[in-house]
């Protein structure tokens, strides 16, 4: 379990393609230092486990399979590729930002982007499952950042602001227009909006 609340900006050092599996180094002085390998780590978003360590260096290594690459941005990475980087919430942690599992619901991409005084409107067109457990205030992870929709544009786009600390601290603040982003719906809103919909269909749920 995440938080949405980014701890440092990493970049990817190199990629290796294995037989099933594609690997990441990931380069973050003040992150990697601090990781045990096998410990959970949210990589945009995308929750994956820390299989290496460089002892007193600054990188460490993800391994990620097919799936993930192709339900994520994953698959788009190469050398230099700036990622947000959270590790797993504590129990006894502040919930800064909201429930956030490191389960990618899909991609969605920028389609907007200006800037409104001291911030950044950010329009997003997002995919239609998230978009209908989605809120008018509500939450929604992109990219693993933690954020507030303070508009629904249409069915599918939602607008984010973004604030001058977030734009300089995620890679959000390097998006253009066209670039993808992975997506996690409301946590809550996911699991009302099935319950709700095995309700349409005559299911009953447990204990009914």
């Amino acid at each position: 379990m995440f938080t949405g609340i980014i701890e440092a900006l990493g970049q990817i050092r190199a990629t290796e393609d294995h037989e099933t599996t594609r690997r990441f180094v990931v380069e973050a002085s003040t992150f990697a230092p601090e990781l045990a390998p096998g410990e959970s780590i949210a990589i945009d978003g995308a929750c994956l486990t820390a299989v290496e360590v460089e002892v007193d260096g600054d990188a460490f290594a993800v391994d990620v399979i097919g799936t993930t690459l192709e339900r994520t941005i994953a698959g788009a990475y190469t050398a230099g590729t700036k990622v947000n980087l959270e590790r797993a919430m504590r129990a006894n942690d502040r919930l800064d930002g909201h429930m956030v599992q490191g389960h990618v619901d899909g991609v969605g991409h920028l389609i907007q982007i200006r800037e409104d005084g001291e911030y950044w409107l950010m329009d997003f067109r997002i995919p239609r499952d998230v978009a209908g457990t989605t809120i008018l205030h509500g939450s929604i992870t992109l990219n693993g950042v933690s954020l507030t929709v303070s508009d629904l544009v249409k069915e599918d786009v939602v607008r984010i602001g973004i604030i001058p600390f977030t734009h300089r601290h995620t890679n959000l603040g390097g998006l253009e227009v066209g670039d993808p982003v992975n997506v996690e719906g409301d946590l809550i809103g996911k699991y009302v909006g099935r319950i709700l919909a095995q309700r349409g269909r005559g299911e009953a749920g447990p204990g009914a």
